[in-house]
Parts: structure tokens; C-alpha cells; sequence
């Protein structure tokens, strides 16, 4: 008996997330061993944004026309192939490989199974739906930067990079033999996406979706490339590193989990500007924050700003994007995120290695709070 689709769909997420993630943790870490610069570490997170950037709007009308067995598949070994190219060879080049097919991997595995779980649910099950999924990704970011710190400590980077391929033979297998029951979709021809991909920016309320979803990924990404630098800044060894990202985690985690309760009692764009005031103000106190103990209460707090707005933001996306675009939707909401990601890093990079750290969580602290102020009010839509 073949398995139910969201299920399946959540643990091979799961399980390609731990590989990716952990891998950008494992690089950070890696790179800093090698004594590389801030620059240098910024240069390797915008690695893994740079084809995403490029290539999502195209990858999004693929899945639109053909499904998402095929995108995710290739992404699974694509993430495979990356994580286990940087165990056969430990060199600071090895990592450039590394970012650039991994990040460009999971770009496919991302857009396929948010296209999925939209597809496959209605209206009302979407927040539902998409928090479920929300709660896998938390879960493989609370396990990614422990398991990636305590294999460094205790059998050295090359071996983490191998456990983290590891993870990806499931999923390869699982896609490989067809178990996820999910094939080419049947479109009718108003269904096929027209005009180019910016039409879609002209709803006043997708374009504030947007640049929201913008806004709250930039900050994943600071956190995920500041905090590690941070944390051996401050004397951190890898395991401790890893139980700081951790507590990031369980709070985006508990935050998903209760997700049904605020579905029920906030409005979409109210838990959206909440999050993004919670999450400036605990960016704006990560410099001043020397103690384990206390960085720990910072990243629950962050955690809790970012967790939330996910599953709220992929559910308006759905909701406001023209029938048979999903896919192409999903993809330009890709290119915009990892074309920041790809720019950002490297200045942050450079701000880092000439400034240090503070202006970089300052900076993220501005436009999360801006950005805050701009959900305020919701956008009338007709």
C-alpha cells in the first residue's frame, strides 16, 4: 500500500534538508578552520544561492508542465553528489563545489514540494498543510548544525560531510523506485502560464508578500552565516555552536507546532509583522551577547520571529497566484530570495572582515523591524 503523499513528502524534505543545511554549517566551519576570511565565508554561502537565483522561474514552469518526481529526484542527488564530493576531497576549493550544487539541488527539491503540498490541499487545509511541512524543516534544522558540530569534534570535517551524504540515499532511492504519487499533471490550456513572470508582481498584496518573504529568508541567512562566526568569536567550540543553532530551532519548531492555534486567532499578515518585530529586535542584541545561556534565550526568540511566517507566507501565495502559475510562482519567489542570497553574503563578507559582526546583525535588525512596519497594514485587495 503506497504511502500518503504529505507524509512521504515531509520526511524526504527532512532528510535532504539535514544534508543541505548541515552542509552549509559544515562548509562555515571548515572555512573558518582553514582560517579563511569573512569575505571568504560569505563568498561560499552566495555560492549556494547563485543558480537558484538564475535558474528558479525556469525550474518552476518545468514542474509546472511535467510534476515534481523528476525535480526532486535530481535534486536529491544533486545534494548527494555535492556533500559527498567536499568528504573525497578536503580542500577549501572542494567547498566552492560544493555550495554551488548543493544550493543549486535543494533549489529543485524546494520548489517541487511546495508545489506539491499546494496542489494537493484546499484552502483550508493549506496552513494546515504547509505548517506540517514547516515542522519537518524545523526538525532538520534543529539535528543539522548538532550531528554536523559533534561528528567535527569528534571524527573531523571530512567524516561529517560523509554522514550528511548519507542522508541523501533515501530520498534518491524512494524517488528512484517511484514510491511518491505524485506524476505529471493534466492542464488544460488556460491553465498553461502566459505574459512573462513579472505580471505576476502586479497585485499590490503579492508584491508586499514578496518582499516580506525576502526580508525573512536574508535573515535565515544571517543567521545561518553570522552566527557560527559568532559563536568562535566568542569561544564557542563546534558542539556548542551547534546547541546554540539547536535552541534556534526548537523554537521554530514549538512556533510551527502551535500554528493551528494561531491560524485560528491571528490574521495572516498580523503573525507576519509580529514575527519580523521579534526577530529585529533579537538580531539587534546578538553583539552584545558573550554567554552561551544567553545567546541560547536570543536564538529561541529568533527562532520563534522566524519560524512563524513560513507556512503563513507560502498559504497567501497559493492564495493570490493565478491557476496553473504555482510552480513559475513559487520559482520567481526563489530567484528573488537567492538573489539576495547571493549578493548579501559577499557584503556582508566584506563588512565583516573590515567593521566585524555588529553592523552586519544591525543592519538585519533594520529591515526586519522596517519591514514590520510595512505588513502593518494589510493590502485591500479589491
Amino acid at each position: 500500500m503506497a504511502m500518503k503523499p504529505l507524509p512521504l513528502i515531509i520526511i524526504l524534505l527532512i532528510l535532504n534538508h539535514v544534508a543541505s543545511y548541515g552542509s552549509r554549517v559544515t562548509v562555515t566551519l571548515f572555512a573558518i578552520d582553514q582560517q579563511s576570511s569573512a569575505f571568504t565565508i560569505g563568498l561560499l554561502m552566495a555560492l549556494y544561492a547563485l543558480l537558484p537565483a538564475l535558474l528558479s522561474v525556469k525550474a518552476g514552469r518545468w514542474i509546472d508542465r511535467i510534476g515534481v518526481e523528476k525535480p526532486f529526484q535530481l535534486g536529491s542527488i544533486a545534494v548527494g553528489i555535492g556533500t559527498f564530493a567536499a568528504f573525497l576531497w578536503q580542500s577549501i576549493y572542494a567547498l566552492y563545489f560544493t555550495s554551488v550544487i548543493v544550493g543549486l539541488g535543494f533549489m529543485l527539491i524546494n520548489v517541487a514540494a511546495y508545489h506539491a503540498v499546494g496542489e494537493m490541499s484546499s484552502a483550508s487545509e493549506r496552513p494546515i498543510n504547509f505548517s506540517y511541512v514547516a515542522l519537518g524543516f524545523s526538525a532538520s534544522t534543529f539535528v543539522a548544525p548538532i550531528l554536523s558540530g559533534v561528528v567535527i569534534d569528534h571524527f573531523g570535517h571530512r567524516m561529517a560531510f560523509l554522514v550528511l551524504a548519507l542522508f541523501t540515499v533515501l530520498p534518491i532511492t524512494a524517488l528512484s523506485f517511484r514510491l511518491l504519487p505524485m506524476h505529471r499533471p493534466h492542464k488544460t490550456e488556460e491553465e498553461k502560464p502566459s505574459g512573462p513572470v513579472l505580471d505576476l508582481l502586479k497585485d499590490a498584496e503579492v508584491r508586499r508578500l514578496f518582499v516580506t518573504m525576502t526580508i525573512i529568508t536574508l535573515a535565515w541567512d544571517v543567521y545561518g552565516f553570522a552566527i557560527p562566526i559568532h559563536g568562535s568569536n566568542i569561544g564557542l567550540s563546534a558542539s556548542e555552536i551547534g546547541i546554540v543553532m539547536g535552541a534556534f530551532a526548537a523554537a521554530t519548531f514549538s512556533v510551527r507546532l502551535a500554528m493551528p492555534f494561531l491560524v485560528q486567532h491571528m490574521r495572516p499578515w498580523s503573525v507576519l509583522k509580529s514575527s519580523l518585530l521579534v526577530a529585529g529586535c533579537s538580531f539587534a542584541l546578538i553583539p552584545l551577547t558573550h554567554h552561551i545561556g544567553l545567546l541560547m534565550v536570543l536564538m529561541f526568540l529568533l527562532g520563534l520571529g522566524l519560524g512563524a511566517p513560513q507556512p503563513m507566507a507560502l498559504t497567501l501565495l497559493h492564495e493570490t497566484t493565478p491557476k496553473g502559475r504555482a510552480g513559475e510562482a513559487l520559482g520567481l519567489r526563489t530567484t528573488l530570495i537567492n538573489t539576495s542570497q547571493t549578493t548579501m553574503p559577499m557584503l556582508f563578507g566584506l563588512i565583516g572582515a573590515a567593521f566585524g559582526l555588529a553592523p552586519i546583525f544591525w543592519a538585519m535588525a533594520f529591515f526586519l523591524i522596517g519591514g514590520g512596519a510595512l505588513t502593518g497594514d494589510r493590502p485591500r485587495k479589491h
